[in-house]
């Protein structure tokens, strides 16, 4: 049975590390008892030593103090270094989930999430290796130090307990009060990230069509609102810190008053008056520190939730038995595909073949529904009903990496990765063969640009391939499609950003495909990239409106039947289409 992610989540950071944290609370406790070293070492010098002018008791008195503060040095250090190992034993154990998770939530369209779950990851482990959690380690420990103080007096005891109350409830008040405005602040900064990122990535729109300016306000709008709502709850809580910090400094001079009065009576010692203050001093810095530190708390649960919540959504694969390697045979049973929280279907009825080895192109008019076939071909779009299968099985019947692997995508929107051209190319391999790379290059008639390249194939390329024109990406892309000998390549609009040299590689790669008994399902208006094609899927309104040979479908839509690549190269399909109907032809 499958773990629930909120468990994962809390066994990641509390389960994985029972050992360690009960390790920390043995620490703690030590900690905290030698913190009242030099209480009890004032109590002494002010009962013992000065009464008597005894100089040995003090030296031996000093000694035996400087040596349980160097413990307790010894031991807080460890502490501390125990709280970083902690926060980074969990981001090792969560980080590839959460990039998984990222990644998978990405293909989302309606959720989009961005690198926030590394974001949230980052600041649980931040704050666990900080000064956060030893408040809340110390804060066990608050009765105790109480405890002491009753000792000394009872009042002194009641009126410090009184103060730990009040203390306290500040904290809740602090909490009350930030909750709703740190709330909507992150809600707004969250959008105020995403324009960001959409700026950046839509640079060359704003500058051409004249938007700068007014996407700059817009981002300057939402900025503001995350600014009000994040300094509405930093003045909320900076003034109960204030305050807080405040009644501890009248706490402290309200104890030793109390205290001389008491020694007055000739109730306690003089050494009772400090001693009493220190440690009630110590009693509420837990409480305090709390107190000072609960934005970062808050960030920190919020977080949490954040993250526990994707998990939720996503949950952990099981790993799959290995499946024999596919020959690339394509069966699409009846796929019906919808968008999240929609009643209309985008496709449905869909129902074709592809045996290994032959070719089908995918043509209809615009919001037909070509490119999300070509996405839920590759395992990139959820069906609500039907199957799509290689060989048989399903996408998810096999590791996604597994299956990614027999699969060549060349996508409308082509994606370079920050890194090398061979590091491109063979899809981040980790031991690539370097003969392969380059015959993917080849077929993709890109190796002699790459060679011209200042490192030929070593040369660094950013994020988006910007040294790179929307040919030379696409080549490119192709060229990581045709990577590895898919059995399966699909490919939308592969000929969009391509020259007349660049159709004839297409052609050519693609009948390079079909020789070595792979499946080519290829998504075109340009009917040039369908040349080696076998059949034709006509889609209209989301349904199948005609399956049959290219020849028969081409002269149904007006197109011509065996076009030369070259002349072909800036023509469209026009598209007249049959009447609706599905039909199948295995």
């Amino acid at each position: 049975m499958a773990q629930k992610p909120t468990q994962e989540l809390w066994q990641a950071i509390v389960s994985n590390n029972r050992g360690v944290i009960a390790s920390t609370f043995f620490f703690s406790f030590i900690v905290n008892v030698l913190m009242l070293t030099g209480s009890l070492f004032m109590l002494q010098v002010y009962d013992r030593v000065i009464p008597s002018g005894s100089i040995p008791t003090l030296v031996a008195l000093s000694i035996i103090v400087l040596i349980l503060y160097v413990y307790f040095g010894v031991l807080d250090y460890i502490r501390s270094r125990i709280f970083v190992r902690i926060g980074r034993r969990i981001e090792e154990n969560l980080r590839a989930r959460v990039f998984d998770v990222m990644s998978h939530m990405s293909l989302n369209k309606q959720n989009p999430v961005g690198s926030q779950p590394v974001n949230d990851l980052t600041t649980i482990r931040q704050y666990i290796g900080g000064q956060g959690p030893i408040a809340f380690f110390d804060m066990p420990y608050v009765p105790f130090y109480l405890a002491v103080v009753f000792m000394l007096h009872w009042l002194l005891g009641v009126v410090a307990t009184v103060c730990a109350v009040v203390i306290f409830i500040l904290a809740l008040l602090t909490e009350r009060s930030t909750r709703g405005p740190a709330a909507s602040a992150h809600v707004a900064t969250n959008r105020a990230s995403i324009m960001t990122e959409e700026t950046r990535r839509n640079s060359e729109a704003l500058y051409s069509l004249g938007m700068k300016a007014a996407m700059r306000n817009r981002w300057i709008k939402v900025q503001g609102e995350a600014l009000d709502f994040q300094t509405k709850a930093n003045d909320a809580s900076a003034s109960y810190g204030s305050i807080s910090r405040v009644f501890r400094m009248i706490v402290q001079s309200a104890m030793l008053a109390m205290g001389a009065f008491l020694a007055v009576k000739h109730e306690i010692s003089g050494g009772s008056i400090v001693a009493s203050s220190i440690i009630m001093g110590r009693a509420l810095a837990p409480i305090e520190q709390a107190v000072g530190n609960w934005q970062q708390f808050l960030g920190v649960r919020k977080a949490y939730e954040r993250l526990a919540k994707l998990l939720n959504s996503v949950p952990v694969i099981e790993k799959r038995m290995k499946l024999p390697d596919p020959k690339g045979f394509v069966e699409v049973e009846n796929a019906i595909i919808m968008l999240p929280n929609s009643d209309k279907p985008i496709l449905q009825g869909i129902a074709f073949k592809v045996q290994p080895g032959k070719g089908l192109g995918i043509i209809g008019p615009t919001g037909a529904g070509k490119s999300t076939l070509a996405r839920a071909l590759v395992g990139l779009v959820p069906l609500a009903r039907g199957a799509i299968r290689l060989d048989g099985a399903t996408p998810d019947q096999r590791d996604s990496d597994e299956h990614g692997k027999m699969i060549g995508y060349l996508p409308q929107d082509v994606q370079i990765f920050d890194g090398t051209v061979a590091q491109n190319i063979s899809r981040f391999s980790e031991n690539p063969d370097p003969s392969k790379i380059v015959e993917a290059a080849q077929l993709a008639n890109i190796h002699d640009f790459i060679m011209r390249l200042p490192q030929g194939y070593d040369t660094q390329l950013s994020e988006g391939g910007s040294r790179l024109s929307a040919g030379q990406r696409q080549r490119v892309a192709l060229a990581r499609a045709l990577f590895g000998d898919p059995v399966l390549l699909v490919m939308d609009e592969p000929n969009s950003n391509l020259d007349a040299d660049g159709e004839v590689a297409l052609d050519r790669a693609i009948r390079s495909c079909l020789a070595r008994k792979a499946s080519v399902i290829v998504v075109a208006h340009r009917p040039s990239a369908l040349l080696a094609m076998d059949d034709l899927l006509v889609l209209a309104n989301g349904q199948m409106a005609a399956l049959g040979t290219r020849d028969e479908i081409m002269k149904k839509v007006g197109g011509k039947p065996t076009p030369p690549p070259v002349q072909q190269t800036n023509q469209r399909i026009t598209m007249q289409m049959p009447p609706l109907g599905p039909q199948t032809r295995n």
